[in-house]
């Protein structure tokens, strides 16, 4: 049991190196992605469509919510295993959430991304990134299979 434990810690190491090494190589550090988690909420927060949907959820807990993004990029970035939050959850019934809004949040990520990151590979990492959580998170809120069902309409 012992080495089974210590195995799965190396394992663990390994990646959290390779992914600082991968992050170092591209020039992301942990005030990146502070700066990153702040601009791109700053552009929410005044978005005509996204600002008011995330004020509804996140009136007087802004603080908490920047510090928890902070920590689930830094987390995704540094494969550290320190996010531990439920984001399909987070996003369950979220009053005035559609599929139609991650395509702008998509949009205004990038463009922050455009605007700050250290160089094209940092913008492609996340952006790739984001792409994924959006897609992820789409599925998981609106995907219903009975309306890809292959069975011949009858």
């Amino acid at each position: 049991m012992n080495e089974h434990i210590e195995a799965r810690a190396a394992h663990n190491a390994e990646i959290r190196t390779r992914a600082e090494a991968q992050m170092a190589n591209i020039s992301v550090d942990a005030a990146f992605i502070d700066r990153l988690v702040e601009t791109f909420y700053a552009r929410i927060r005044d978005h005509e469509t996204l600002g008011p949907v995330f004020e509804n959820r996140l009136a007087g807990r802004w603080p908490e919510h920047m510090d928890k993004m902070k920590s689930f990029w830094l987390a995704i970035a540094f494969k550290t295993g320190a996010y531990g939050g439920k984001p399909v959850q987070a996003h369950v019934g979220l009053h005035g959430m559609s599929a139609e809004l991650f395509p702008q949040w998509l949009a205004l990520f990038s463009q922050t991304l455009e605007d700050i990151a250290p160089n094209r590979q940092a913008r492609d990492w996340f952006m790739a990134t984001a792409e994924r959580i959006a897609r992820s998170l789409t599925l998981s809120l609106f995907y219903n299979p009975a309306f890809d069902d292959p069975a011949p309409k009858r």
